[in-house]
């Protein structure tokens, strides 16, 4: 059992290329409880941003200190998924191998091990993990041997996967950086899959803004086989019939949205999207939209012009943050539904990968009314989880599992 940890900064294996520029994010840097009076991002502003640029005043105190629980030990743990009418929480390992955690003990025996078709070097390795809304099929999201990003679906009953994979998606990466990598299913029972822009550095091939690639988009498909193809496009995605474009394209602008969810409760939709050199950004797509949003790159960086102006319609993030006290990478997290922490009730918790301390935002009217310092630091924290009763969780790349509690 372990209360807070200290955070290393270290360099990023999974989510971040060089970063070179250097801006101060204050809030982040605290250890304890939110101190009334600072500033923070919200939408079109920045904590300790560049002279000019809006930062409006909030304030707010969770009013309760929480800890972190270890409740497992693991290899390079990256991602987590629950399953229907299934207790077990499922941890995928940056090597290949699907764990299952049952009554709060690790099962030794892999649910699934890939091990040999996974490339592992730099952001690569497996990636993201879903169960079909029934339970019936595993899909997990990895890059092969080639660095490729592949997608495969496996059915599984009772605990374990039963039959061989099926490929549903295929994407060539042109380098081994920004691959993306988390599965999700939404509200609507579909499949949302984020991929990166396609890796090095700056969008080079300026896939954030093409519209005929996958790489730097947002998908939503039904994963399920139609006819000759292997998944469906829904048929009201939002650039269906348009000549040139993919209909599979959700969103677009992405760098690299590593991390995104569905707010259980109301249906929105949160990404953490990976920066450049200076700005890291949460977007976010109220529910009910129809999709076809534009989130920028690589034109901009958070609300900052990177190559060019800002696309006509381009939606701005509804927080970033610079780097400046250690920061590197966000780490999109879930909207906390739990029942534990009812202090936490509604709000969007989240993290930076090197600086690992974990914060809580509240908005409202599209635009950040509180933030929070959690006074919890997770060394190289590479996802969060909820499980099936909404409680967060929160992944090292070091090795634990850790569950938020007060």
């Amino acid at each position: 059992m372990l209360d807070t940890v200290v955070s290393q900064s270290q360099p990023h294996p999974i989510l971040r290329d060089v970063k070179l520029q250097r801006r101060p994010l204050a809030l982040l840097a605290a250890t304890g409880l939110f101190a009334a009076g600072c500033t923070h991002a919200a939408s079109g502003g920045s904590a300790g941003g560049p002279a000019g640029r809006p930062a409006p005043e909030v304030s707010g105190s969770l009013g309760v200190r929480l800890r972190l629980v270890q409740i497992a030990t693991l290899e390079s743990p990256l991602a987590m998924a629950i399953r229907a009418a299934d207790d077990a929480l499922y941890i995928g390992q940056k090597g290949g191998k699907v764990i299952a955690l049952r009554g709060g003990k690790v099962d030794p025996t892999p649910v699934l091990d890939i091990s040999s078709q996974v490339s592992t070097g730099s952001e690569q390795g497996l990636l993201g993990l879903a169960f079909s809304p029934d339970g019936q099929f595993l899909y997990v999201n990895f890059t092969n041997v080639d660095g490729d990003t592949t997608i495969n679906e496996y059915p599984f009953a009772d605990g374990s996967v039963t039959g061989p994979p099926r490929r549903v998606l295929f994407v060539r990466q042109p380098y081994p950086n920004h691959n993306g990598g988390d599965l999700v299913f939404g509200p609507d029972g579909d499949l949302y899959i984020g991929l990166g822009d396609g890796g090095s550095e700056g969008d080079p091939q300026g896939n954030g803004q093409n519209l005929s690639t996958l790489l730097g988009k947002m998908l939503r498909i039904d994963p399920r086989p139609s006819g000759l193809a292997s998944y469906t496009v829904p048929p009201d995605n939002p650039f269906v019939g348009k000549a040139g474009v993919r209909p599979e394209i959700w969103a677009y602008g992405l760098r690299n949205p590593w991390r995104y969810s569905f707010d259980r409760s109301t249906g929105d939709l949160w990404i953490g999207d990976v920066g450049q050199n200076a700005w890291e950004e949460v977007d976010y797509q109220a529910a009910g939209s129809k999709g076809g949003e534009n989130y920028g790159w690589n034109a901009r960086e958070g609300n900052d012009s990177y190559q060019g102006s800002a696309p006509a319609g381009a939606v701005p993030p509804v927080f970033e943050y610079g780097h400046g006290s250690g920061e590197c990478a966000v780490t999109g997290g879930y909207v906390y539904r739990g029942s534990a922490i009812p202090a936490l009730q509604g709000a969007y918790v989240f993290a930076d990968f090197c600086l690992g301390d974990v914060v809580a935002i509240r908005i409202q009217d599209g635009r950040v009314v509180q933030q929070v310092s959690l006074g919890l630091s997770v060394p190289s924290l590479s996802s969060f989880a909820e499980d099936q009763s909404g409680e967060l969780y929160a992944l090292s790349l070091v090795g634990a599992l850790y569950r938020l509690e007060p």
